[in-house]
């Protein structure tokens, strides 16, 4: 029987990559990049998710710090799009972190599903997002009264998915192995991170990727957890 849940928060509730996209849209014609040869906005945003998505998967695993991975993703994506690093913009990526936690846009569904959840479990976050930016998102999105705890990895010292963070998580829960769930969108850090702890976990997979044999519970939509729980 299951009592406690634990949510991650980027591209699982809080939908990052429509946010990304709102924020670098705007910063697109604020530093008119098509003046500096982006012509288009949407090879820019396609460019930055893959390297972005690319420097998470490391910070996940710890192989990159947080400076570097800020450091990196927007002056890569410049550069590999043919802008000479004398041209990148520099304080790209200072803007871009003050206004895209600023967006509220959640996945479909979101509230409906977690004020169900709510009555009947308690819920809380396990993130490995930067603190300052997790805990704006989570105010303005209005997501704080649905969860009991908000565990960040900078507030423990390590990301997902090192066992360390979820024995955390469930002692400040005061939760069981047996009666938690983690769900997230990353193999790598919430569904593995949690089943390699002991912990059961269901893979949050909305663009339909291919699913390792191992990994036997998942949702496409966050709306199919109102007939699983």
């Amino acid at each position: 029987m299951k009592k406690h849940i634990f949510f991650d928060l980027d591209h699982t509730i809080w939908d990052f990559d429509r946010n990304a996209e709102e924020t670098l849209n705007e910063l697109y014609h604020t530093y008119k990049l098509d003046e500096l040869g982006l012509k288009s906005c949407s090879d820019f945003i396609s460019k930055y998710t893959e390297n972005n998505h690319q420097l998470w998967a490391d910070y996940h695993l710890g192989k990159i710090t947080k400076d570097f991975l800020r450091s990196q993703r927007f002056s890569k994506t410049f550069i590999q799009l043919g802008v000479h690093p004398d041209a990148v913009p520099h304080q790209f990526e200072d803007d871009y972190v003050s206004i895209s936690p600023t967006k509220t846009n959640l996945f479909e569904d979101a509230d409906h599903v977690l004020n169900y959840l709510q009555q009947k479990y308690t819920l809380h976050i396990i993130s490995n997002g930067f603190k300052e930016t997790t805990l704006t998102k989570m105010s303005l999105s209005n997501l704080n009264p649905y969860f009991e705890n908000v565990i960040i990895s900078e507030d423990v010292g390590v990301n997902k998915p090192d066992p360390i963070i979820f024995e955390y998580a469930l002692d400040k829960a005061k939760a069981a192995k047996q009666e938690s769930i983690m769900i997230g969108d990353s193999l790598e850090a919430d569904i593995y991170g949690a089943l390699n702890f002991g912990m059961e976990a269901i893979f949050f997979n909305p663009m339909g990727k291919e699913t390792p044999a191992d990994v036997n519970k998942q949702i496409t939509h966050l709306k199919e957890l109102l007939k699983l729980f």
